[in-house]
């Protein structure tokens, strides 16, 4: 396979061994390993399964990390992926085809969580009709095509999307070293938004594969230390002012206002909806 894959690890050793299992089993791309200061073993063993390892002092964050390691991709296609992640067939070579056949895209597959569910992978764009609606409206009340507007981590065929998570995305090497791919000032959190937002505006769109499937365990480096709302609500913030403007802000703010209020109404045990909700009113207050 013509494709290198660059895998950021942080105390990531028990996650990449489950990748490389997987990796093992099909036709799988070079890796390129970034290594933000592990003390678990992960860099030993990439290094015992071939993968090129790149060591990087301080933790300078995902970012700076994976643009290290896209430095050192040699290969046209190259997939972000990352160690939570598990190869299930042969997905990952179909999506560095289309990075090389489709160069002016970013391609995601589907995630499915540990049970096989459809993971919230892919979401509509910022500040648009489509984010908002389903905020008013309940998703499974809504027309198909309108549903897949809203929620199109749903579609059953391939379709732009607004962004996609990262976890696993892939493209042209030239069109991500172009974009970036991340701004290597953002120690966490939204990076993938930023650059799905920031290609879209080149004219480069996010492509989901449906029929294209990597398992994804999620929360692998947000979640150790808990969930940092209110750097999340204000990195959210940053990213669609800086790539989609003022009034995409405003009503991307109101769709956020909005599910936070309305899950915290609808559940008995709303402790975390009211926290993400508090958290966008302070990062409003803050940023605006």
């Amino acid at each position: 396979m013509n494709a290198a894959a660059v895998v950021v690890l942080h105390d990531s050793a028990a996650e990449l061994a489950a990748l490389l299992r997987s990796l093992a089993r099909v036709d799988a791309p070079r890796l390129v390993v970034v290594d933000t200061g592990s003390r678990d073993g992960g860099p030993e063993l990439a290094r015992a399964h071939g993968a090129e390892v790149l060591a990087l002092p301080g933790n300078p964050g995902f970012g700076a990390a994976c643009n290290a390691g896209l430095a050192r991709v040699r290969e046209d296609a190259a997939i972000l992926l990352n160690p939570d992640c598990e190869a299930l067939d042969g997905s990952l070579a179909e999506l560095a085809r289309l990075a090389r056949a489709f160069p002016r895209a970013l391609h995601a597959p589907r995630l499915l969580n540990r049970d096989g569910s459809v993971q919230r992978s892919a979401h509509p764009l910022p500040g648009t009709a489509g984010a908002l609606l389903p905020a008013v409206v309940p998703p499974a009340l809504l027309p198909r095509r309108l549903r897949e507007r809203a929620e199109p981590f749903r579609a059953q065929t391939a379709r732009t999307v607004g962004w996609a998570i990262g976890a696993c995305l892939a493209a042209a090497t030239s069109t991500l070293r172009r974009l970036g791919p991340f701004d290597p000032g953002v120690h966490l959190y939204y990076e993938d938004m930023e650059l799905c937002l920031r290609a879209r505006a080149a004219g480069l769109p996010t492509v989901l594969h449906p029929r294209l499937v990597v398992r994804h365990a999620g929360g692998h480096s947000t979640l150790r230390g808990g969930e940092d709302f209110e750097t999340l609500a204000r990195r959210r913030r940053e990213a669609v002012r800086a790539t989609r403007g003022r009034r995409a802000l405003a009503l991307d703010d109101a769709a956020q206002a909005l599910t936070f209020a309305t899950r915290a109404a609808l559940k008995r045990r709303s402790r975390r909806e009211r926290a993400q909700l508090a958290a966008l009113a302070t990062a409003f207050r803050r940023t605006s």
